[in-house]
């Protein structure tokens, strides 16, 4: 299967949230950022970074942006088939376990 391109991986996510939830790019005038943010209804945040590296890391942006909105849920999606804990409050997995996790919510 070829891997899903980019703007591909964020409809795929945004699909999977439930209905009603707004999808966002974050960014400050410092630089924190984050690629995919939902407002869960009920107002729950998920961070959701995207990478092409079967190693990925997290910019310090993204750790500042998280700070800033104390989101309940920060993933780090790649394109591997693993999902694990990248630290304490962020979780690595592939595509489909993110999207299997939205889904869980409706």
């Amino acid at each position: 299967m070829a891997p899903l391109d980019q703007p591909k991986r964020f409809e795929t996510l945004i699909a999977a949230a439930p209905d009603g939830t707004p999808a966002n790019f974050y960014r400050t005038a410092a630089g924190a950022e984050i690629d995919l943010l939902l407002t869960l209804p009920g107002g729950d945040l998920w961070a959701i970074e995207i990478k092409r590296s079967l190693a990925p890391k997290l910019e310090r942006g993204f750790h500042h942006a998280c700070a800033d909105l104390a989101p309940a849920r920060r993933i780090l999606v790649y394109p591997g088939t693993e999902t694990w804990p990248l630290a304490e409050d962020i979780a690595v997995m592939p595509i489909q376990a993110a999207g299997e996790a939205l889904l869980a919510l409706a």
